[in-house]
């Protein structure tokens, strides 16, 4: 089956491309969810308007990531995850946990833009790279620390007015 994809997908070629796939994997995945265009005479001539408007928008996303580019480089990310004596975490920080911490800086970046191969699963510093287009890479850096644990041994609430009286005793 020959389709005309509508979006960048990897692996497989740019927007305006028209490809050859298997007929299962074209109607299936790719026509469903819009990816692609089942590619015939009147689609191809439509895609030739679709391709000069893409170069135009092409360039305008282009410069819009080069542009968030210079605003995520010096941002420093902050987790605090409960970890083991050893900095490992008991717990993670995945692409989802970034991406959320970039929303709420007021950057809306989808977590399959952050290129995290696997999980952070220790405490440190990391470099992150956020792919926000198809030669543009940002980099953040995300430092992951322990939470802090309070050594001081709590004192149960029945012995704490006892003691305070024989404090205020021995005071007088």
């Amino acid at each position: 089956m020959e389709v005309i994809l509508k979006e960048d997908i990897d692996n497989l070629g740019h927007r305006g491309d028209v490809v050859k796939v298997a007929d299962g994997y074209g109607r299936n995945y790719l026509l469903p969810r819009k990816l692609a265009l089942q590619a015939t005479a009147a689609n191809k001539a439509v895609i030739e308007q679709m391709k000069a408007s893409a170069a135009r928008r092409a360039a305008t996303e282009k410069a819009k990531a080069e542009a968030m580019v210079a605003q995520l480089e010096p941002l420093v990310l902050g987790f605090t995850r409960k970890a083991g004596e050893h900095g490992h975490l008991f717990g993670s920080v995945t692409s989802a946990d970034i991406a959320g911490e970039l929303a709420a800086k007021g950057f809306e970046i989808d977590r399959r833009k952050i290129q995290l191969g696997e999980p952070l699963k220790s405490v440190g510093e990391f470099t992150v790279a956020l792919r926000l287009y198809r030669e543009v890479t940002a980099r953040v850096r995300v430092q992951v620390q322990a939470e802090a644990s309070e050594e001081a041994p709590a004192v149960p609430a029945e012995t704490a007015p006892a003691e305070a009286v024989a404090e205020e005793a021995a005071a007088e």
